[in-house]
């Protein structure tokens, strides 16, 4: 069973999936929206759902959380040496690890992982699977304001810079040029759902791009970088930033909801 992350895709499953359900809970969007933005096009079950025997829908699953209050939905975007915002040791800290994202729903933790198929003609496709495990207890909030994630990414960012404009950033892929100029605009077509504050927003349409800039550049071995040497200094400059980019993320996420 694959990462739940694809790197051409947009925003995390697991963004999409607190973000909207979040704004569900505080009545700004409607309980179909929180399915159809988080699947996007995709085929998604939840696997051991409480009351469950079988994989059901996320649109059935959905109906879980038609009681909780959205400060007890929240994003985790986790990583080696960052466990940022997961409970204690346990089933569900363990899988959001291992794939790098997750939501907590109360006592409920959520993880995406991708279910690859091949048919009797030998096309491919995918399912996305979102495990459900129980928590021994709710965790903490363990919030990170924007404002401050804010400042965080933009000394990250700033720090990094110089590194990997050096080791020419937009040689590694193609595709990272385009991505890097939608970083300097100032609207990169990335938005939170209604009822999130203008900064959370701008929060999240910066870290957003810059996630998918990452994850393109986590894809290339050595990248632009001609030696060892080299390598080390680029892994080195985008381990901060990658970190405050995940915090921004879940800040902006995560953040407190407008009426």
């Amino acid at each position: 069973m694959s990462s739940a992350r694809t790197v051409t895709s947009g925003a995390r499953r697991s963004v999409r999936l607190a973000a909207w359900a979040r704004t569900w809970r505080a009545g700004t969007v409607s309980y179909d929206e929180v399915t159809d933005a988080t699947e996007d096009g995709e085929e998604h079950l939840v696997a051991d759902a409480p009351g469950t025997w079988t994989e059901i829908p996320l649109r059935e699953a959905v109906a879980l959380l038609s009681r909780m209050p959205p400060d007890q939905i929240r994003l985790v975007l986790p990583a080696p040496g960052d466990p940022f915002g997961l409970p204690g040791p346990g089933p569900f800290a363990g899988n959001a690890l291992d794939v790098g994202e997750g939501v907590i729903a109360g006592r409920l933790g959520l993880v995406p992982r991708v279910r690859q198929h091949t048919s009797g003609s030998g096309d491919t496709f995918q399912t996305v699977v979102w495990h459900a495990y129980e928590l021994p207890t709710e965790p903490g909030p363990n919030l990170v304001s924007p404002a401050e994630a804010e400042a965080d990414l933009t000394a990250a960012l700033a720090e990094a810079t110089t590194t990997l404009t050096k080791l020419d950033v937009a040689a590694w892929r193609p595709e990272l040029a385009g991505s890097l100029a939608a970083l300097r605009r100032p609207d990169s077509g990335t938005d939170l759902p209604p009822g999130f504050s203008p900064r959370a927003r701008r929060l999240y349409a910066r870290a957003s791009v810059l996630d998918r800039v990452l994850a393109l550049a986590a894809e290339v071995a050595p990248g632009g970088a001609v030696n060892g040497w080299e390598a080390r200094q680029r892994d080195e400059a985008l381990r901060p930033l990658a970190v405050a980019c995940r915090r921004a993320l879940v800040a902006a996420c995560n953040s407190p909801l407008q009426s």
